[in-house]
C-alpha cells in the first residue's frame, strides 16, 4: 500500500466529502416516517372518533414521539457547553527532523480539521462568559486516521494525577445539596478543594486572570497541555508542547462586562464564531511548537511530565509550523458539535504519549466517557467522528453498528480470508509505540520533582502588567468573597501569601481578614493515609522571574489589527450621513464593522436628507457587545441627550475602558451626557465634521483593545 505521507494533494475538503454522503435536503420532498412510508396527516393522532381516545395502533404518532423523547443525548459531564467549526490545517515546513507523521511532512497537504471550543464547568443551557478555562481541542482528519490535539486556552491544569479529576469536578459544579451555582466556582466547595491542593496554585493564577473571559474565542491561545513525544523515522523521540496562537492576539473582557454580557447575550462567543465564519472572516491561528531533546529532560527546574508547570518560552521557543484556518460552520450542530468525540488517545504514527499521570488517565476516560454519552462502542463511524483514511479491522456487531462487514472471516490471524486485512509494516505506515524503557516498581506515589507548587503561580503573578494583576487581585477578591467558609478564605490567603505577599494582603483586605502568619500546615491534603509529610511543597528558584507570553497585553501574539471589531455609531435623525460615512469606510477598510444605532429599526433621515439604514435600536444594543463607540456630527445629533439609554451606554463603554470618538455636534453629547471625564487620552474628540485625523488616531487607538489605564482613575 503507497504510504499516505507521499501523496501530494490539497485535501482541505476530504472531510467535507466524506459527509456529503450523510447530508440531507427536503426541499421539494413528501413528509415520510423513518421508514419511507408518505404521511397524509402530520396534524392529526388516529383516534376512535374526532373526540375519542388515541389509538395504540398510530405507528406515525408513536414513532414521532418516541424519537423525540429521545432526542437528547447525556450532556458531557465537562465541556458541555460548545461552539465548533470546519476548517483546515496547512504545514509552513516539514517537520521530518522530528516526526514521521505524514501531515506535519508534506507542506503540500492541506489537512481537514473540525474544532470546539467549549466552557468547562457550567451545563449546556449556561452562559458563554463563565470565569472558565476554555477547551480547546482540535481533530485532525489525516491520511494516516484520526489525531485529536484535546487541549485548552490554559497551558497547565489544576492536578497533577488524574487521580483527582473527579474530585476537582465534583468541587467546581453546582454543589449537590441545592445544584448552585451554575458554571461558576465562587462557591465553598471548590474553595475548599483548592485550599486543600497547593499543585492547583499555578493554574488559580490563570483562571483568575482575563485568560479565562476571552473577548471572543477567536482571540485565545490554545495549548496541548501535557508533553508529548514526536517519534521520527529513525525511531528517534523528541519531548514537544503544543500551542496554538491566534491571529487577531489575546483580549479579554472585564468581568463587570462579562456579567453584563451574559445578561444580554449568553450566547455571545458562539454567535460571534458563526457570524464572523458566515461573514468571511475566516479565523485563524497559527501551531507552534516547543521541542525538547530526549537528552533535556531533567534540564529545567521543573519537571516536564508536571502538568501544573509550562515551559518558559524564554528557554524553549515556540516555532511556528503551520496554520489552521476555520472555513466552514456546521450544517448541524448536534450532528456536528454535539456527536463529536475527541481523545487524547487518537493518535498517529510520529506522535506518541508520555508517562505524564494526567494524560495516562486521560487515555482511559475519554473512551469510557464516549461510550456512556454516545450510547455505542461505534461511535467512530458517526459521520463527524468517522476517519477519511481507509478503515478495515475485525471488529464487529454492538449497538448501532452502521457498516455491513462482508466475508465469513472476523478473526486474526486468518486464512480463510487470505490473511485479510493484514498488519502493516513500520515502513508502511503502521503504528508502533516508542520503545521507552520502563523499570520501575508497583508504587503510588508521586515524584519529588512535581513537589514544587508555588514557583510558578509567582512566574505568572510576576508577568503580568499592573493592571493585570488589578484584575487578578480583584477576581480572587470576588470569588472568595461569595464563599461562606470563613476557615477556606484564611487558608486561601495563606496559600495566596506564598505566590506573592501584596496580592495576599490586597484580597485579605477587600475580605477583612488579616492575611495569617502561619501557613497552616500540613499545607497538601493530596497525599494518602500513610504520608508523613514527604510532599510538603518544595522552594524553587526558578531561572526564568518574567515572562511577556504569559501576559494579554504582553504576549508576542497581539497585533494592532481592529479586524472584525464591532464599533456601535449612536445615531438619531437629523444625523450628519457625511459624517457617518466617512468614519464607516475608515473602519470597514481596517477590516471592523460599523453597527449603526437609533431610535427605531427601518432607516433614519440623514440631515442631507439622506436615509441610512438602522442595524439595531437603544432598547436592544447594549456597550458590553460592542468594542468601540463613535458619535456622528448632525444637527440632530443633540437628540440623543433625550433617550436615556444612550448615557447608560456611554458611561460603560467608559468603565469598561474602551474607546470612544466623537466629532461635531456629538462631542456634546459626551461632555453634557455622561461621566466621562474631560482629557481622558482614551477619548478623541473633534469639533471638525469628517475629520480625517480623528478616523486615524481612533482605529490606531481601537488596536489596542482597550485603554485600561483608565482603571486608575476610575
Amino acid at each position: 500500500m503507497k504510504n499516505s505521507k507521499k501523496t501530494n494533494q490539497d485535501n482541505s475538503d476530504g472531510k467535507q466529502n466524506d459527509l456529503e454522503f450523510n447530508k440531507s435536503s427536503a426541499q421539494n420532498e413528501f413528509l415520510t416516517t423513518n421508514q419511507g412510508v408518505k404521511i397524509n396527516d402530520d396534524n392529526n393522532s388516529l383516534k376512535s372518533g374526532e373526540r375519542g381516545p388515541s389509538l395504540l395502533e398510530d405507528f406515525i404518532l408513536r414513532e414521532k414521539i418516541t424519537h423525540f423523547d429521545h432526542e437528547r443525548i447525556p450532556e458531557r459531564i465537562v465541556h458541555a457547553r460548545g461552539s465548533g467549526a470546519h476548517g483546515y490545517f496547512e504545514l509552513y515546513k516539514t517537520m521530518e527532523k522530528y516526526t514521521k507523521a505524514g501531515f506535519l511532512n508534506d507542506t503540500s497537504i492541506k489537512t481537514p480539521v473540525f474544532v470546539r471550543f467549549s466552557t468547562v464547568a457550567g451545563s449546556r443551557g449556561s452562559t458563554d462568559l463563565a470565569r472558565d478555562v476554555r477547551g480547546f481541542a482540535v481533530k485532525f482528519y489525516t491520511q494516516e486516521g484520526i489525531f485529536d490535539l484535546v487541549g485548552n486556552n490554559i497551558p497547565v491544569f489544576f492536578i497533577q494525577d488524574a487521580m483527582k479529576f473527579p474530585d476537582l469536578i465534583h468541587a467546581v459544579k453546582p454543589e449537590p445539596h441545592n445544584e448552585i451555582p451554575q458554571a461558576a466556582s465562587a462557591h465553598d466547595t471548590f474553595w475548599d478543594f483548592i485550599s486543600l491542593m497547593p499543585e492547583s496554585m499555578h493554574m488559580i493564577m490563570w483562571v483568575m486572570s482575563d485568560r479565562a473571559i476571552p473577548r471572543s474565542l477567536r482571540m485565545m491561545e490554545g495549548f496541548g497541555v501535557h508533553t508529548f513525544r514526536f517519534v521520527n523515522e529513525k525511531n528517534e523521540s523528541h519531548f514537544v508542547k503544543f500551542h496554538w496562537k491566534p491571529k487577531l492576539g489575546t483580549h479579554g473582557v472585564a468581568w463587570d462586562e462579562a456579567q453584563k454580557i451574559s445578561g444580554k447575550n449568553p450566547d455571545f462567543h458562539k454567535q460571534d464564531l458563526w457570524e464572523t465564519i458566515e461573514a468571511g472572516n475566516f479565523p485563524e491561528w497559527e501551531l507552534g511548537v516547543q521541542i525538547i531533546p530526549e537528552s533535556d529532560e531533567h534540564k529545567f527546574d521543573f519537571d516536564l511530565l508536571d502538568p501544573t508547570k509550562l515551559v518558559p518560552e524564554e528557554l524553549v521557543p515556540v516555532t511556528i509550523i503551520g496554520k489552521m484556518v476555520l472555513n466552514k460552520n456546521p450544517d448541524n450542530f448536534f450532528a456536528e458539535t454535539e456527536q463529536i468525540a475527541f481523545h487524547p488517545g487518537h493518535i498517529v504514527p510520529g506522535i506518541d504519549f508520555t508517562n505524564d499521570p494526567l494524560l495516562q488517565g486521560r487515555l482511559f476516560s475519554y473512551t469510557d466517557t464516549q461510550l456512556s454519552r454516545l450510547g455505542s462502542p461505534n461511535f467512530h463511524e458517526i459521520p463527524i467522528n468517522r476517519t477519511i483514511a481507509p478503515m478495515h479491522n475485525n471488529q464487529r456487531d454492538g449497538h448501532m453498528r452502521q457498516e455491513i462487514a462482508v466475508g465469513k472471516v472476523s478473526y486474526h490471524p486468518n486464512s480463510l480470508g487470505g490473511g485479510c486485512p493484514f498488519q502493516a509494516k513500520m515502513d508502511q505506515g503502521g503504528f508502533v509505540s516508542f520503545n521507552e524503557r520502563v523499570d520501575a516498581h508497583k508504587v503510588r506515589a508521586r515524584s519529588k520533582s512535581f513537589s514544587d507548587h508555588f514557583s510558578q503561580a509567582k512566574l505568572f503573578y510576576n508577568s503580568q502588567t499592573p493592571v493585570e494583576q488589578d484584575h487578578i487581585a480583584s477576581a480572587l477578591s470576588f470569588e472568595l468573597g461569595k464563599v461562606e467558609a470563613i476557615s477556606v478564605r484564611e487558608r486561601m490567603l495563606g496559600l495566596l501569601n506564598q505566590v506573592d505577599a501584596n496580592l495576599a494582603a490586597t484580597v485579605g483586605k477587600n475580605l477583612g481578614i488579616p492575611v495569617p502568619k502561619d501557613i497552616e500546615k500540613p499545607i497538601n491534603h493530596g497525599v494518602g493515609a500513610d504520608d508523613k509529610g514527604t510532599q510538603e511543597p518544595s522552594k524553587v528558584n526558578q531561572n526564568i522571574t518574567h515572562s511577556d507570553a504569559l501576559s494579554m497585553l504582553k504576549n508576542p501574539t497581539v497585533s494592532n489589527t481592529i479586524a472584525t471589531r464591532q464599533i456601535a455609531f449612536l445615531c438619531t435623525e437629523g444625523v450628519s450621513a457625511d459624517s457617518v460615512k466617512a468614519m464607516k469606510t475608515a473602519l470597514q477598510n481596517a477590516g471592523a464593522k460599523a453597527i449603526i444605532i437609533a431610535p427605531h429599526l427601518g432607516t433614519i433621515v440623514s440631515e442631507e436628507g439622506t436615509e441610512i439604514s438602522v442595524d439595531q435600536t437603544y432598547k436592544i444594543a447594549a456597550s458590553v457587545l460592542f468594542d468601540g463607540v463613535f458619535i456622528p456630527a448632525g444637527k440632530g445629533i443633540a437628540d440623543l441627550s433625550k433617550i436615556k439609554e444612550v448615557k447608560e451606554f456611554l458611561n460603560d463603554s467608559y468603565h469598561h475602558c474602551k474607546f470612544i470618538a466623537a466629532e461635531g455636534e456629538g462631542t456634546q453629547i459626551i461632555k453634557s451626557n455622561s461621566d466621562i471625564k474631560d482629557k481622558d487620552p482614551g477619548v478623541l474628540m473633534s469639533e471638525n465634521r469628517v475629520d480625517k485625523t480623528l478616523s486615524v488616531s481612533f482605529i490606531k487607538a481601537l488596536g489596542k483593545h482597550r485603554f485600561w489605564e483608565r482603571e486608575k482613575t476610575l
